[in-house]
């Protein structure tokens, strides 16, 4: 790499920071190209990307950036990963390829919302259901308090129509009885 190219490098990385909601940092030493390249396409499939990246380069990118400092984690050959549409899907895709590939990639240390996720959390994190299922979930538990209420209110309305049935009745057969 020149110097023009590092220098469009840092600035790329750091827009692309910019538009990440998470990073995580790997470890991919062992995996070949073929391996690497279904990994990549892994990644992508969830809406984030992976990136192998000079440590260097990383960085002088995240030097002016809000990024908390993971600068002791950029040794041996790393990898990020980006995650922008759906975190916990690209974390899961990265955990499940390492599953398949001999624990290769490893997580070193990710960063969400600017906390810093040790491999422990970023496991946990990838253990999550995915986001459709997170949704549905909190849809159904805000919809049980309306269907409650809907219930209750229902049942007030048939009372009223039952009573309103009674006085009716009752005129009537006062009417007749007059």
């Amino acid at each position: 790499m020149n110097k023009e190219q590092k220098e469009t490098f840092v600035a790329d990385f750091r827009e692309r920071l910019g538009r990440a909601e998470a990073i995580f940092l790997t470890d991919f030493t062992g995996l070949d190209v073929k391996a690497m390249t279904s990994l990549r396409r892994q990644v992508k499939k969830s809406g984030g990307e992976y990136l192998v990246v000079k440590n260097r380069l990383v960085r002088r990118a995240l030097a002016d950036t809000e990024t908390p400092d993971i600068s002791r984690y950029l040794t041996g050959p790393t990898g990020v990963v980006f995650g922008d549409d759906d975190v916990v899907d690209a974390v899961r895709n990265v955990s499940d390829f390492a599953k398949e590939n001999g624990n290769k990639p490893v997580f070193k240390v990710g960063v969400l919302d600017a906390t810093v996720l040790d491999e422990g959390q970023i496991q946990r994190l990838a253990q999550l259901p995915p986001r459709a299922v997170l949704l549905s979930e909190v849809a159904g538990v805000l919809s049980a308090p309306m269907s409650a209420l809907a219930g209750a209110l229902e049942g007030k309305i048939q009372e009223m129509a039952g009573l309103v049935d009674a006085l009716r009745e009752d005129r009537e057969s006062k009417e007749s009885g007059s």
